[in-house]
C-alpha cells in the first residue's frame, strides 16, 4: 500500500490510498499479471495534463517516474549518476546530493534556459539501446513483452483512460517518424472522476468498453518499422 499510495498512484495528498485497489491486493498469487507499468503511465499522462491547466498548482502520479525519465532522455540535465550500473535505473541518482553540490543550487531560470537551448543530439531516443544501458542490468523479463512498448493504444487504470500516442515518438523505439495519425479523441472518457455509485466495473460502462477491448488487443496496434535505416524524420514528417 505504501509503494502504491506514494510512489506509482500517488495523490496530491500524500497522506492516503484510495480504495480502489484494494480488490487487486485480494490475490498475491495474481498481482503479477497485472500491467502495473501502463495503469502507472495512465496516471502520470493523467496528472501532466491536469497540471498543464491554468489555474493547477500541483501535480500528481508517480512524479519519481517523470524526473528519471527527463534524467536518462536529457543527461545534460541531470546530476551526476553515482550508481550508474545498479537497477532500477534511477538508483544510479540515489543520494547524488552528496557526490553532485553544484546541482543543488541551480535555479528555475537554469533549466527554462536549458530547455530553450536544446540541441538536436541532446535529447536521448533510444535511452535502453546497449551503448547507453548494460544489458546485463536490466532483468530478461522486463524485455520480454518488450514489442508491445510500442502499442499505439489506449492506457486503462480504473476511471483513468489516456492515450499512448507512439505514433508520434518513433524514434523512440529506433523507428523512423513519419507523419502520424490525426490525434484519437477519449471523448467522455477523458472526463471520468470517481463520483457516484462505488464497486463499478469500469470494463462494462459505455465509457469505457470500447476502450478497454482496445488495450485488450494491444498486440495488433504495436508500431512497424519503415524500410529505411536512418532514424531521422521523413522529409514529409518535417
Amino acid at each position: 500500500m505504501l509503494l502504491i499510495g506514494t510512489i506509482l498512484f500517488g495523490d496530491k495528498s500524500g497522506a492516503g490510498v484510495h480504495w480502489k485497489f484494494l480488490p487487486l491486493l485480494r490475490d498475491f498469487a495474481s498481482i503479477g499479471h497485472y500491467s502495473w507499468g501502463s495503469a502507472c503511465l495512465a496516471h502520470l499522462y493523467r496528472g501532466l495534463c491536469r497540471a498543464s491547466r491554468y489555474n493547477c498548482k500541483e501535480i500528481d502520479g508517480p512524479i519519481t517516474l517523470l524526473l528519471a525519465w527527463a534524467w536518462i532522455r536529457l543527461p545534460y540535465l541531470s546530476p551526476i549518476p553515482r550508481e550508474p550500473h545498479s537497477f532500477p535505473l534511477a538508483n544510479r541518482w540515489r543520494n547524488w546530493e552528496r557526490g553532485d553540490r553544484r546541482y543543488r543550487y541551480l535555479n528555475l531560470a537554469h533549466f527554462r534556459k536549458a530547455f530553450d537551448e536544446l540541441q538536436e543530439g541532446q535529447f536521448v531516443w533510444v535511452a535502453y539501446a546497449v551503448d547507453r544501458v548494460d544489458p546485463n542490468i536490466i532483468p530478461p523479463e522486463i524485455y520480454m513483452q518488450s514489442v508491445v512498448w510500442s502499442a499505439t493504444v489506449p492506457l486503462v487504470s480504473f476511471e483513468c483512460i489516456e492515450w499512448h500516442a507512439t505514433d508520434r515518438y518513433r524514434r523512440r523505439f529506433g523507428f523512423v517518424q513519419e507523419v502520424p495519425q490525426q490525434v484519437q479523441s477519449l471523448d467522455k472518457a477523458h472526463g471520468e472522476v470517481l463520483t457516484g455509485p462505488k464497486n463499478l466495473n469500469w470494463a462494462t460502462r459505455p465509457t469505457h468498453s470500447i476502450w478497454v477491448m482496445h488495450w485488450t488487443n494491444r498486440y495488433h496496434y504495436v508500431l512497424s518499422e519503415l524500410p529505411m535505416p536512418s532514424q531521422h524524420p521523413l522529409e514529409t514528417y518535417m
